[in-house]
């Protein structure tokens, strides 16, 4: 499953429109159901929930900030992140709500605890953007993020391919290191993960949800595993890059060689250098800029009254349907580095050179990154 990449996958049109005694930055369709008092002044809050995944600090949070300064100059953005802490991100949400902020733009470590901010923020007309993980609440305004069991999908499908281009016989066994079990995402992605799997006649041995995401409890656990079922085990299913590194650096510790399958998600640098060294097998791309930006656009809308429509709807857990926007992820190995990653320059204008330090100049030889 090959899904073609540009660097815009969704189209944000920014127009700037100067209105009377009320200057105010807007687009997108649909009519203003309350004042746009203050809107070109505004203050928007962006939440992010942890620091170990690498994308949030470095891609999310400056794409955001940019387009937020590009669509209306004169507006703030108020920024914090959760490391990884409900409560932390709670009190956080209560301190901009106090400050004034006249949008939430909230991705929730804990997408169900996440609800109470949801509901704080409509006593005080504030509306809430869920960006990137869904948070299970029927008042959000707008969700954005990708398709998530799909991004499952493509990771069990490249590792299952893999598996029996190299001979792995079937009946042969599969770890799968998940993610956050409060991450509605991440139940998405095993979700997806297990429709490929569970019929490919390989065995799953054993499953984690990593707490947190985090990669040392990634890496302890498979630890754990090797030392119980050594070499029964012939691939890994990891669903992000950082539980993939944790997974990887549990097996060289074990001397497993050569190291297993293992997939990721996320296209991050060291992610993408352990695909070209050998050690890891995949990564999904997700083009983070394009989300960041759309986020930011309906952040502008909401700051102006406009509520256009979603272009689709995804339910939450407890059934309500929320105007939604979702982009599509793809599937990263050695052959397409160049086309995906490079091409929409993810690290920035020198992805390439970000790449191939010392290290790595030889695989992107090879594999011509450049």
């Amino acid at each position: 499953m090959k899904i073609a990449t540009t660097r815009a996958v969704i189209a944000t049109a920014a127009i700037l429109l100067t209105a009377g005694t009320l200057t105010a930055c807007s687009n997108g369709s649909g009519s203003s159901s309350s004042s746009t008092a203050g809107a070109s002044t505004a203050q928007i809050g962006l939440l992010l929930p942890d620091s170990v995944t690498a994308r949030y600090e470095a891609a999310d949070k400056p794409f955001f900030e940019a387009k937020i300064k590009d669509l209306c100059s004169g507006c703030k953005v108020l920024y914090a992140n959760a490391d990884g802490d409900a409560s932390k991100q709670q009190q956080q949400a209560e301190s901009m709500l106090t400050q004034g902020v006249k949008v939430l733009v909230l991705d929730p470590f804990d997408g169900e605890a996440a609800a109470s901010i949801v509901g704080e923020a409509k006593a005080k007309n504030v509306p809430v953007i869920s960006y990137d993980r869904l948070i299970n609440s029927p008042d959000s305004s707008y969700y954005i993020s990708f398709d998530n069991e799909k991004v499952g999908q493509l990771q069990a499908t490249a590792l299952v391919d893999k598996l029996k281009k190299d001979g792995v016989a079937s009946g042969a066994g599969i770890l799968m290191v998940n993610g956050s079990p409060t991450d509605n995402n991440a139940t998405l992605f095993k979700k997806g993960a297990h429709s490929v799997i569970d019929s490919s006649g390989y065995k799953v041995l054993a499953e984690y949800d990593t707490p947190g995401w985090d990669p040392a409890q990634a890496q302890n656990w498979v630890s754990g595993q090797i030392t119980q079922f050594g070499s029964q085990i012939k691939g890994v299913y990891a669903a992000n890059d950082g539980t993939g590194g944790g997974a990887i650096a549990a097996l060289k510790a074990a001397n497993v060689s050569p190291i297993p399958p293992v997939t990721g998600q996320d296209a991050e640098l060291a992610g993408i250098q352990r695909i070209l060294a050998g050690d890891q097998y995949m990564t999904v791309y997700k083009a983070i800029q394009p989300e960041a930006e759309k986020a930011a656009q309906l952040a502008i809308d909401l700051v102006n009254g406009k509520k256009p429509k979603g272009d689709t709807t995804v339910n939450t857990a407890g059934g309500a349907a929320i105007q939604s926007f979702l982009l599509t992820p793809v599937a990263v190995t050695t052959d397409n580095i160049e086309s995906t990653v490079v091409k929409d320059e993810f690290y920035g204008s020198d992805s390439a050179a970000k790449i191939c330090t010392a290290d790595y100049k030889a695989a992107c030889d090879k594999y011509g990154i450049k």
